[in-house]
């Protein structure tokens, strides 16, 4: 059966990075990075926000085809409502397909510290909004996001191992 897979956390920890090596080892898969789509929309760098609700129910279209293809989708994308998880497992659900999130969390100062040493298309909207201290408050506001269904993944370390977490965690039954 075909997954979405919603990898989830703050800024930092390595979404788009496990997302990019998920698709890589598995054929077929689309990796749905809604801030690679984000940048077809004109205008984007000066209504950010405005573009990102543009942008998410086209997402969800795409999510939702690609799955009822009989193909994975992984999905690297921060969202810190329940409503905007309904929506998610909501289009896996009509396409046939599972919906597994997982929320990828490391220590505030380490997502910190990989967003200050990285270059990212999205980089200047962070830093307008407060760089390193809207990653400090995204931290704060996933942790009371979470439920008792939340798989939660330390991306703490070494991205080799956050990926191998995954894997196992995957395989696990939801």
């Amino acid at each position: 059966m075909p997954t979405l897979i919603h990898l989830n956390g703050p800024t930092g920890v390595g979404k788009s990075t496990l997302a990019a090596r998920y698709a890589a080892e598995h054929p077929k898969t689309l990796n749905l990075d809604a801030d690679e789509l984000v940048r077809m929309i004109g205008g984007w760098r000066e209504d950010f926000y405005g573009t990102v609700d543009l942008v998410r129910p086209l997402a969800i279209t795409m999510a939702r085809h690609h799955l009822a293809t009989g193909h994975d989708v992984v999905m690297p994308q921060l969202i810190m409502r329940t409503d905007q998880r309904a929506l998610f497992a909501d289009a896996a659900e009509s396409a046939g397909a599972d919906y597994r999130e997982f929320v990828l969390l490391a220590p505030a100062e380490v997502a910190v510290a990989r967003y200050e040493g990285r270059d990212h298309h999205i980089d200047h909207v962070v830093e307008a909004l407060g760089g390193a201290e809207v990653i400090r408050r995204s931290h704060e506001r996933i942790t009371g996001y979470l439920t008792p269904r939340t798989v939660v993944i330390d991306a703490g370390g070494d991205v080799d191992q956050t990926y191998k977490t995954l894997m196992g965690a995957l395989s696990a039954r939801a």
